[in-house]
């Protein structure tokens, strides 16, 4: 209550229901089944932890309104953005804050500098400038929003604060994508409160309704509340889900220490005796103590010491990624291209596929945006039966798909793809595309050459599949009719084509 008797306008923290409460009866399982969890699945490098879930607070409301130790305020490099979060700030705050902020001289990107709350709730204000987003520089976006939240972190720290109230760093205006920075924000935290939990009471995220979904969705990745939930939310973690400190890591920028370069391994014999060892000497980041050392398992593969249960294991969860990706990227452009769709059955009843080689510009798209639109589309086809026809006709070097990328595909899909693909019909071949396809069959992968059918016509490819069963794109009707007759021409091609 305030002097006057009137209910506070600000909320306590200490009253809010931590993360690790929410929902707790439905996640958690019998202490039988959470051991069979434990033994029996493989861990999330974000294990499920209690202690830590019940410093977490996920809030929809205002972060100015939070009554904790300190609350983050998010802005530009002269700390006088215009934006809800701060506008709401500065309106309870009252004026001394501005004269403070004066003080400070600006804020670099990443930084994170500490006022007076004045009159608010909380008793101080951590400020912190996020960045600017740009695709082609994601890479150092991801590295600076990491550097806010760490900073916001380690100055709590600093000064003994018990509990921080986050607002969501990255501003609309600044065009970061928000399931992207969020990824980003709950890593960082979460592995802040591995290393200095002790430090720190609570920590609120405080989001508005378009944000709480978001929040929602990803935050049992990172704080699963029980053993079952790590399990299910293992598969859908990023490729990169940062070092020991959640930072983003960047592969080409690693660099590999051996104690004793160029020396033969002693105890290597000891060492491969399976991936149980301790892998501390790889990395201290979390994925590598996820996945393991890949030089010693590629290793451990061609000595045979790796189980094939093993293998499949992490090419399951590889694809699984992947996957996830997929689902949750922008694709339309590569969509629009037309260069992949599901059309009728053959004489054997199985679902036919179409590519159309002319409509994939190699040079001009992002082929790995490609290589997930061809599983996103494919995924729920590949569980049953099915065929390929590649149109091959009156396509140039610029929509050739190289070797290292169909072998990268290759590699990347489901096994079902691979069992499941009964023929790839090549139609309109050249010859040097008859050699490079024998090439690529015999020497790259394998249980492929059998598969694959030139088909010179599509008189050849009707006695497989009937020609109402296909849509023509109209180039290749024609292409057909000039060079083998005109009577396959009357085959009309999808509208849609």
């Amino acid at each position: 209550m305030d002097p006057l008797g009137a209910p506070s306008q600000f909320v306590d923290v200490d009253t809010l229901p931590s993360w690790g409460n929410s929902c707790e009866d439905q996640l958690n399982a019998s202490d039988s089944a959470a051991e069979t969890y434990q033994e029996e699945t493989l861990r999330s490098p974000f294990l499920y932890n209690k202690d830590i879930n019940g410093k977490v607070v996920l809030w929809k409301g205002d972060v100015a309104l939070l009554n904790c130790t300190a609350i983050v305020n998010t802005s530009n490099e002269s700390l006088t953005d215009k934006n809800p979060v701060s506008d709401s700030i500065f309106m309870l705050a009252g004026p001394d804050l501005k004269e403070d902020l004066q003080k400070l001289r600006g804020c670099r990107t990443g930084e994170a500098k500490l006022t007076k709350g004045f009159n608010l709730a909380a008793r101080f204000i951590i400020h912190t400038v996020g960045p600017k987003y740009k695709s082609r520089y994601r890479t150092a976006a991801e590295s600076s929003l990491y550097s806010c939240y760490r900073n916001v972190l380690q100055l709590a720290k600093e000064q003994s604060m018990s509990s921080v109230g986050f607002c969501v760093i990255n501003s609309a205006k600044r065009g970061y994508p928000l399931e992207d920075a969020t990824h980003i924000a709950l890593r960082t935290v979460r592995r802040f409160l591995e290393i200095h939990g002790e430090t720190i009471e609570k920590v609120v995220f405080a989001v508005s309704e378009l944000e709480e979904a978001t929040y929602r969705k990803l935050l049992p990745l990172y704080f699963p509340r029980s053993l079952k939930e790590e399990s299910h939310s293992l598969p859908y973690l990023p490729a990169d889900i940062g070092n020991a400190e959640g930072e983003p890591v960047v592969p080409e920028r690693q660099i590999r220490i051996s104690e004793k370069p160029g020396a033969p391994e002693d105890n290597q014999e000891e060492e491969d005796e399976g991936l149980g060892v301790d892998l501390s000497f790889i990395g201290s980041h979390a994925f590598a103590r996820m996945e393991g050392d890949i030089d010693k398992q590629r290793r451990l593969i061609l000595q045979g010491q790796l189980s094939e249960a093993a293998l499949q294991k992490q090419h399951q969860r590889n694809y699984n990624r992947w996957l996830c990706q997929a689902r949750s990227e922008d694709l339309s452009d590569i969509a629009s291209l037309k260069a992949l769709y599901q059309t009728g059955v053959d004489n054997c009843g199985r679902t036919v596929m179409v590519v159309v080689g002319r409509n994939i510009p190699v040079t001009l798209i992002d082929m790995d945006k490609a290589l997930l639109y061809f599983i996103h589309v494919m995924d729920h086809i590949a569980v049953k039966e099915y065929v390929l026809v590649y149109f091959h006709t009156l396509t140039s070097e610029y929509n050739h798909l190289d070797s290292d990328f169909l072998k990268k595909l290759y590699d990347v899909v489901d096994i079902k793809y691979k069992r499941n693909l009964k023929a790839v019909y090549f139609v309109h071949p050249t010859f040097r595309s008859k050699v490079s396809t024998w090439f690529f069959t015999t020497f790259s992968v394998s249980g492929l050459k059998d598969k694959i059918h030139h088909v010179d016509s599509l008189h050849q490819l009707f006695s497989a599949i009937s020609p109402e069963q296909i849509d023509f794109p109209p180039f290749v009707l024609e292409y057909d009719a000039r060079e083998n007759g005109p009577y396959y021409a009357s085959y009309p091609p999808s509208p849609d084509l």
